[in-house]
């Protein structure tokens, strides 16, 4: 059915030539840059001191390390926690918030135009053919609610989920306002955490709220559905 429709339609041909085709790029690239492989090592095995100190040596260059680094998570799924918190530590809490802020978005629509061309036997492979389908259509009913709950909440994995909004045809203004707000709790909860680390303090309210922040959405997600019943 699919290679029928591909054959039927050349837009949405070159369209999945295209992100193939990026993916091979991108993945070449990470393989071809020393620091940024080592970085990415560095990421799965959550150190983050020396992921703070790559950052740091490489200057101006640690900007476009960070960047690179929330790119790849669009294909390589590892804890997105660990970068932002380098990054506030490196930048500081506001230009390290700005800096991350920008490249999730942009990570995040890349994930999305992947769920709408390649990303569909992934899905299929990681939920099962049935619960993906009822993940499509609670997503679909679910509309800005969902979007949202589903980038606030620290369990729901960010790639997977651009990849099923993508799938699922959401409008991609909607996909985005939803990903920037549904994200910026959590995103500037550990950015701060990662610019104080040299003066972390439990007399620090900040600090109390942001961990009170944590709990709470970690506690919320027990709760929280993002599929539908088989009708």
């Amino acid at each position: 059915m699919c290679g029928h429709v591909l054959r039927n339609d050349p837009v949405r041909r070159l369209h999945l030539i295209l992100s193939l085709a990026g993916v091979v790029v991108g993945l070449a690239v990470l393989a071809a840059i020393p620091e940024l492989r080592h970085s990415v090592s560095l990421v799965f095995h959550g150190d983050l001191h020396r992921l703070r100190g790559e950052v740091r040596r490489l200057g101006a260059g640690g900007v476009l390390l960070i960047v690179a680094l929330i790119l790849a998570h669009a294909v390589l799924f590892f804890p997105s926690e660990i970068i932002n918190a380098a990054a506030g530590f490196v930048y500081g809490f506001s230009a390290g918030l700005a800096l991350v802020m920008v490249a999730w978005l942009v990570s995040a629509l890349i994930a999305y135009v992947l769920g709408r061309t390649i990303a569909r036997p992934l899905l299929v492979a990681l939920f099962g053919k049935e619960r993906f389908t009822r993940l499509r259509r609670a997503i679909r009913q679910g509309g800005i609610t969902l979007l949202l709950v589903g980038r606030l909440l620290p369990v729901v994995p960010a790639a997977p989920m651009s990849y099923l909004a993508g799938a699922s045809d959401i409008r991609v203004v909607r996909f985005s306002w939803t990903t920037v707000v549904g994200s910026l709790p959590l995103t500037a909860s550990v950015t701060y955490l990662g610019s104080r680390a040299e003066t972390l303090s439990l007399s620090d309210p900040l600090v109390w709220a942001v961990i009170a922040l944590l709990i709470v959405l970690l506690g919320a997600a027990r709760f929280v559905r993002f599929d539908v019943p088989d009708r």
